[in-house]
């Protein structure tokens, strides 16, 4: 197994994606035949609702997490909450999941993103330099355009 910190945390909801301030979290690669991964995110009781909610739900939850380092790429994972527990004034959200996409689209993403908002030339050029250091968030099941 290989254990990872979690430096941050959100859930896809309708191609949006919602951001949970997270004090800490942990990801461990099972590494086991059934490539599954545990999340372990630890968060203010203020979110224990939309999990709770979530959990109930018999669909999977699309989440993303960068991991190790705020510069990495987010790592989009379909899990389900195994577990939920409540501890002085915080919540833990247990994850349990597989990794969505093996190869990193981030870049193909983006640059549709940035398209899609008329970017174009030199100022497209600009923009996608810019944004590729800092990292703006775009959910993972945007798919790119077809042009």
């Amino acid at each position: 197994m290989k254990t990872f910190k979690v430096i941050s945390l959100q859930v896809v909801d309708n191609d949006d994606l919602q951001d949970f301030d997270i004090e800490d979290g942990l990801i461990i690669n099972k590494e086991d035949e059934n490539r599954t991964w545990l999340v372990e995110t630890y968060m203010p009781e203020k979110y224990i609702d939309f999990f709770r909610r979530a959990q109930q739900q018999s669909d999977d939850l699309e989440i993303q997490v960068v991991i190790s380092h705020k510069a990495n790429d987010p790592a989009a994972f379909m899990t389900s909450i195994r577990g939920i527990k409540k501890m002085n004034g915080r919540i833990s959200v247990l994850f349990e999941g597989h990794l969505k996409k093996q190869r990193n689209e981030y870049a193909e993403l983006l640059l549709d993103d940035l398209v899609q908002k008329g970017y174009s030339g030199e100022q497209l050029i600009k923009e996608f330099r810019e944004k590729m250091v800092s990292k703006p968030r775009i959910p993972a099941t945007s798919k790119p355009s077809v042009r």
